[in-house]
């Protein structure tokens, strides 16, 4: 096995809309790196109170990478709160999901007024037992790093930019981790392709995974399923 993607997890277009409709460490030791981490992404975005001062271009990309972190963060949470993961999948769940909770984090406060609200989700069943939770990480985690990489190209701002490379090396390494996990080559290829974003809405294009549409800024949590 050398490859997943999400149209081989989605044999029956379960996971194929949501998102076009929506347009070492010990534990305590990591979060603390994590928390701090997400706190100079924040001032590498340099948009907290000035997200008019940022391109519509930029704003729109870093909105759209938020929807993307949204449904990261919250599929990890929910499987950490399912609690039926063991060893190294356990942690790996429990590492991951505090850096894309610190991404979430940082992305809304840059943003600001600007930023999307958090959908709910529905993970149908995927976060209750451990090898659809791996199958379904390394779909999830193949498709940021693609993500990110296509749209690099499209940001103005340098100080995003910048942001925007750092958070990709990341889910780099997030997907080579979940691969190695879930058996898989972490890396078969000398280079990898970038992901436009009408491909990557229309592969997880009516997921049911995400059950409502975000809006503009607000407080709600993520209904977590399970």
């Amino acid at each position: 096995m050398s490859g997943l993607t999400f149209g081989e997890l989605d044999r029956d277009g379960a996971l194929s809309g949501a998102l076009e409709r929506v347009t070492g460490d010990s534990r305590a030791g990591f979060l603390r790196k994590a928390l701090i981490g997400s706190s100079a992404l924040v001032a590498g975005l340099g948009l907290q109170d000035r997200a008019e001062a940022a391109s519509s271009t930029d704003v729109d990309i870093l909105n759209y990478a938020l929807t993307l972190e949204y449904l990261q963060a919250a599929f990890y949470t929910e499987t950490e709160r399912a609690g039926a993961l063991r060893g190294k999948a356990k942690e790996a769940a429990r590492v991951v999901g505090a850096v894309e909770r610190a991404h979430v984090k940082a992305f809304r406060a840059a943003l600001g007024s600007a930023a999307v609200k958090r959908p709910s989700f529905d993970f149908r069943g995927v976060t209750e037992s451990q090898e659809p939770f791996l199958k379904t990480a390394v779909a999830f985690e193949d498709l940021a790093v693609a993500a990110y990489k296509g749209q690099a190209p499209l940001i103005q701002a340098k100080s995003i930019l910048a942001v925007a490379v750092s958070i990709h090396s990341v889910e780099a390494r997030h997907a080579a981790w979940m691969r190695y996990l879930f058996g898989l080559v972490p890396a078969s290829r000398a280079f990898d392709p970038p992901a436009s974003r009408s491909s990557v809405l229309r592969t997880v294009a009516a997921a049911g995974f995400i059950t409502s549409k975000p809006r503009t800024a607000g407080k709600e949590r993520p209904r977590f399923t399970g």
